[in-house]
């Protein structure tokens, strides 16, 4: 998003408090939001009770600092921002802060609430110096559906508030397969009051696609599989921007990996296959005491409970292909984890649209606070918005994008199916756009950038096209644009400009000037 138009949200948002300057509540949302605007995007993760959140945060960060056992901790909802140095704070539903003890325990953060009940706290804060929440802030929310109503209707709140947007500016929504509940969430997500959501900031992780396999080593073939069938499926497509497999324990436990576990991992890889396949046939036979193999039954046990069968047999065949260390072994065994595919549709979809989702959010908060305290000057503020909403490029793709995914764009679905992509829907990089490989050149980019252009330039000039074709082919024609501004040759060949310093002319004027040719025009008068 360009700076100027965040420079508008901010001063809209100003202007705003100017107006709400009465109203210390109205003010201190508008702040809230204005503040908003300077921080990293808030992703929210969220899905049924077990469907692997915190082990998926913890991989996603790369250390074991989000609880994933049963305990009291999984029921509050944790914001995990980027700090210099861990730090953990307490916030109380009566508004009271308290720190908290920063502590580990065999590598693993332990946050410990004392002898604070959970009905108390709002949310527990953590700071931690990683790279990965310098880009984003992750909020881990406890498990929609659960058993206890309490922890369900908080995320529910949070999530989906009845009067004003979400404090996430976008969500991954974790499954373990598709059930009704999950659809409800998401609709519920996309349907707010105030229209915040819809589906350009949501999207569905397939979290333990390891399972969907019972471990086998093609698992994770399988997931895809279903994967795409979501993807493509109606229902589902309407909610979320993609679908992604991810085997998250696998993806958590290489990011950690220590090297006691990799040696253990290579005493499985150096059996012979009978062996190995016998001992690898199921979870009893792997940890039973007598399994034939020169490791610690309990070091056995603790890889099932890090790995899972899934991982321990990906980790035999990777050592078995070329991983010699530890190093290797982990970066192999996180490549196939899914966890790049992931991150990379999080950065494609979320991280570079985060200036255009947080401005979205805070105009959404300005409607809502409009409609349910209306001043003087609310009707001049309401026409701010919709004026900057229809001129700010970022904001029209995103409209245009939930439209594609919903009530439909009005045109053909193989034209409907371009337009989607144009606009980013499959990523916002120049070759994701074009459908080209990623490591297409510039000027193969250009290439396909204008031949689309010309292409949508055309089809608008159409005389049966609908208001909303055009509005598409509109905000198409914009889109393959900026593409082509953003491979323009860095440097063009240009004729050299002389300056000649010439007398500056008289502001009097000759008879002559002012009559040209009446000389002339007189002698051929006489003559005649």
């Amino acid at each position: 998003m360009t700076v100027r138009v965040l420079d508008e949200v901010h001063a809209l948002l100003e202007a705003a408090a100017a107006e709400y300057h009465e109203d210390d509540e109205a003010v201190r949302v508008l702040d809230e939001h204005s503040q908003r605007l300077g921080e990293p995007l808030r992703v929210a993760i969220a899905g049924m009770v077990k469907a692997g959140k915190s082990t998926l945060l913890n991989a996603i960060i790369g250390e074991e600092i989000a609880p994933t056992d049963a305990g009291e901790c999984t029921k509050v909802i944790t914001w995990y921002r980027h700090g210099t140095a861990p730090r953990i704070t307490l916030h109380l539903v009566d508004g009271g802060i308290r720190s908290l003890p920063v502590r580990r325990d065999d590598g693993r953060l332990v946050i410990d609430l004392g002898e604070t009940p959970v009905s108390d706290v709002d949310r527990i804060e953590v700071e931690w110096p990683s790279k990965r929440l310098e880009e984003v802030t992750l909020i881990d929310t406890p498990g929609i559906a659960s058993l206890s109503t309490e922890v369900s209707a908080r995320s529910a709140a949070f999530l989906t508030p009845q009067d004003s947007p979400s404090e996430a500016d976008a969500i991954v929504y974790l499954m373990r397969h598709l059930h009704s509940a999950d659809l409800g969430f998401l609709s519920a997500f996309r349907d707010t009051s105030v229209g915040t959501s819809e589906t350009v900031n949501a999207m569905a992780v397939l979290s333990r696609a390891d399972e969907i396999g019972a471990g086998r080593i093609d698992a994770l073939l399988s997931a895809r599989t279903i994967a795409e069938r979501y993807r493509t499926d109606g229902a589902l497509r309407s909610l979320a921007l993609d679908v992604v497999p991810v085997a998250g324990l696998v993806a958590q436990s290489a990011r950690t990996l220590r090297q006691r576990e990799f040696d253990a991992l290579r005493e499985v890889a150096r059996l012979g296959r009978d062996a190995r396949e016998r001992m690898l046939v199921s979870v009893d036979r792997f940890a039973r005491a007598d399994a034939g193999i020169d490791v610690p039954a309990d070091d056995r046990r603790n890889l099932l409970d890090r790995f899972g069968m899934f991982g321990i047999r990906m980790s035999a065949v990777a050592i078995r292909s070329g991983c010699n260390d530890s190093t290797d072994l982990a970066d192999e065994l996180y490549r196939r984890s899914g966890m790049e595919d992931l991150w990379r549709v999080v950065s494609d979809q979320f991280r570079s649209r985060a200036d255009a989702l947080k401005a979205r959010t805070a105009l959404a908060a300005l409607s809502s606070l409009i409609s349910r305290r209306p001043t003087a000057g609310s009707s001049a503020l309401a026409r701010a918005i919709e004026r900057l909403e229809a001129n700010a490029h970022e904001l029209r793709e995103l409209r245009l994008l939930s439209a594609a995914r919903t009530t439909g764009i009005g045109l053909p679905d193989a034209e409907a199916a371009e337009a989607e992509r144009l606009i980013g829907g499959r990523g916002t990089s120049a070759t994701r756009r074009l459908g080209l490989d990623d490591d297409a050149g510039d000027d193969e980019v250009r290439a396909a950038a204008g031949a689309a252009l010309q292409r949508w330039r055309a089809m608008l000039g159409s005389p049966l096209l609908d208001r909303a074709a055009v509005e598409a082919c509109q905000v198409v024609i914009r889109s393959c644009e900026a593409v082509m501004m953003g491979v323009a040759p860095t440097s063009v060949v240009r004729s050299k400009l002389r300056l000649v310093r010439h007398p500056e002319p008289s502001l009097s004027r000759p008879d002559h000037a002012e009559h040209p040719g009446n000389g002339r025009e007189h002698d051929s008068g006489q003559h005649q």
